[in-house]
C-alpha cells in the first residue's frame, strides 16, 4: 500500500486525526495528535475520503503520552489514549462545538467538558466478544481498524477492578471450549458489577444454555446469568433474577442490559448540573423522557416538580415505581415509546430528554413544536444527533446552554447537556418536522 508523510489538523468525532491534501481525499489517522507529521501507511480509499495507518510519528506533539494499555495499538476499544488528559477533554470540546456548527447551525465556542474524577478503572459494565472456531476460542474486543478481528485480552484498564477479576475468573472457568457458556459461535459477554461489587453476566447470541451453575459456584461475587435476547428481552436466567444497586438510602434491582451510566463518579456531576438547569421546578409540570430507572425523575419530584416518566423498559420503570412508592415520591411513570405517549403529556413547563444515541424521534420534535415547552434540558451521547435535533427545535427554541461531561475517559465519546429555551419571538404554533 502506498505511504505519505501527512500533517494532522485536529480530531474528529470518532477519535480520528483528520489530515488535508490539496486536491486529494481528507485522510483519517488513528492515534494521532493535532500539530503532528507522520509517516502513514493508506490502507482503505474512497472519492471523498481515505483512511491510513501509522507507521511512524515524526513530529510528535507535546500532548502525545504513551499509552497505559499494552492492547491499545491493536484494540479498538479506545481512541485518545495516547493523548494526555486535558488534551482529551479540549478534543471533546471541539468535537461539541465543531457537531453543533456543522449539523446544528449554531456558532459557538468550545464548552466546558467537567472531567471525570476517574480516567482509568471507571467503568462499571464492560462487553466482550468470544468467538469459537476450529483454532480454539478467542475472547476480548474488536480490533483497530479491523473489526472482524478479535484481539484476545485479560482485563481491561478502564473496568473497574471487580469486573477485570471477574473476567479472569470466567476465563478460567469456562472450560474446554468455553462449554461451561451457552454454546453459539460468538457470544457477546456483557459483566456489569453492582455498587457493591457484585457482579452479573449477560450473554447474547446464546443457543444451549451450557453449565451456568459451575460458573456461579467457580466464580467469586457472580450472582447473575441473563441469556439475553433481541431488544434487550430476557430468555432465561440462572442465580438471582435481579443484581442489586444502590442509589442514595435507596435500593432497586438491575437485569440484562438495563441501562444505568458506566462511570458512577462522573454520572453524579452530570446529574447535579442536569437538576441545575431544569430550573425552578416547585409546582411545575416535568416529563422526564426515556426515565430509565426514574432516578432523575425522583429528584425533579422531590424539588416539588410534577412528574411524568417516560420509556419502554417495562423492568426499569417497575423498579422506578417501587422507588418512588418507597422514597413518598409523586411520579407517574409510564411504559411505552416517547413517540406515542409524550405528546398526549403536553403541554408542559420542563421536558427533560435523554435519548439513546440515535437521538430523539421526528415525531417527538413535532409534539415539542406543536406544544412547546418553557425549557428542554437534553442529555446526549453524541454531538452529532444532539445537533441534529437542535437544528430542527430551532424552529421554536434557542440554544441557552451547553456543557460537557467526561464520563468516558480515553475514548473520544462525550456526554452533552444542551438547554433550550423557548424563544419568545417565535409563533406559539411552529411548523414541524418531516415525520
Amino acid at each position: 500500500m502506498p505511504t505519505e508523510s501527512l500533517h494532522i489538523d485536529t480530531i474528529v468525532a470518532g477519535g480520528d486525526g483528520l489530515a488535508r491534501r490539496p486536491g486529494k481525499p481528507i485522510v483519517f489517522v488513528p492515534r494521532t495528535a493535532p500539530g503532528e507529521r507522520v509517516e502513514v501507511e493508506l490502507t482503505e480509499t474512497r472519492k471523498q475520503w481515505t483512511r491510513a495507518r501509522v507507521l511512524s510519528v515524526l513530529e510528535p506533539s507535546a500532548d502525545r503520552r504513551e499509552a497505559s494499555c499494552p492492547h491499545y495499538d491493536a484494540c479498538g476499544g479506545c481512541q485518545l489514549q495516547h493523548l494526555s488528559y486535558e488534551a482529551q477533554l479540549s478534543t471533546k470540546a471541539r468535537i461539541i462545538a465543531d457537531a453543533l456548527r456543522r449539523q446544528g447551525g449554531v456558532e459557538i465556542d468550545p464548552p466546558e467538558v467537567i472531567p471525570s474524577p476517574l480516567q482509568l478503572g471507571y467503568r462499571n459494565r464492560v462487553t466482550f466478544v468470544l468467538r469459537r472456531s476450529d483454532d480454539g476460542i478467542i475472547a476480548g474486543f474488536h480490533g483497530l481498524q479491523k473489526p472482524g478481528r478479535i484481539v484476545d485480552v485479560d482485563g481491561c484498564p478502564l473496568a473497574e477492578e471487580p469486573l477485570n477479576e471477574a473476567w479472569k475468573a470466567l476465563r478460567a472457568n469456562w472450560g474446554v471450549r468455553a462449554a461451561n457458556l451457552p454454546s453459539g459461535s460468538e457470544l457477546r459477554l456483557t459483566l456489569r458489577a453492582s455498587s457493591e461489587g457484585t457482579i452479573g453476566l449477560a450473554v447474547e447470541g446464546a443457543e444451549e444454555i451450557g453449565e451456568p451453575e459451575a460458573l456461579l459456584q467457580g466464580i467469586e461475587r457472580l450472582e447473575s446469568i441473563w441469556s439475553v435476547e433481541g431488544g434487550g428481552r430476557i430468555d432465561w436466567y440462572a442465580g438471582e433474577a435481579w443484581l442489586r444497586e444502590r442509589w442514595g438510602e435507596h435500593e432497586f434491582g438491575v437485569a440484562g442490559l438495563s441501562f444505568l451510566q458506566v462511570n458512577r463518579e462522573a454520572t453524579a456531576a452530570l446529574d447535579a448540573y442536569v437538576l441545575e438547569e431544569c430550573g425552578e421546578l416547585s409546582g411545575r409540570q416535568v416529563i422526564d423522557g426515556y426515565c430509565g430507572f426514574g432516578l432523575r425523575s425522583l429528584e425533579l419530584a422531590w424539588a416539588g416538580a410534577r412528574v411524568v416518566g417516560i420509556d419502554t423498559d417495562a423492568d426499569a420503570i417497575a423498579a422506578g415505581e417501587a422507588l418512588a412508592a418507597e422514597s413518598a415520591a409523586t411520579v407517574r411513570f409510564v411504559t411505552a415509546p416517547l413517540e406515542a405517549s409524550m405528546p398526549g403529556e403536553l403541554p408542559a413547563d420542563v421536558v427533560l430528554l435523554n435519548p439513546p444515541r440515535r437521538g430523539i424521534n421526528r415525531k417527538v420534535v413535532n409534539a415539542l413544536l406543536e406544544k412547546p415547552p418553557d425549557r428542554i434540558v437534553y442529555v446526549s451521547c453524541d454531538p452529532a444527533t444532539l445537533s441534529r435535533d437542535v437544528k430542527l427545535l430551532s424552529a421554536a427554541f434557542q440554544l441557552a446552554a451547553v456543557r460537557g461531561f467526561d464520563l468516558f475517559p480515553q475514548t473520544a465519546h462525550v456526554e452533552t447537556v444542551a438547554t433550550l429555551i423557548l424563544d419568545s419571538t417565535a409563533n406559539s404554533r411552529q411548523p414541524t418536522a418531516d415525520s
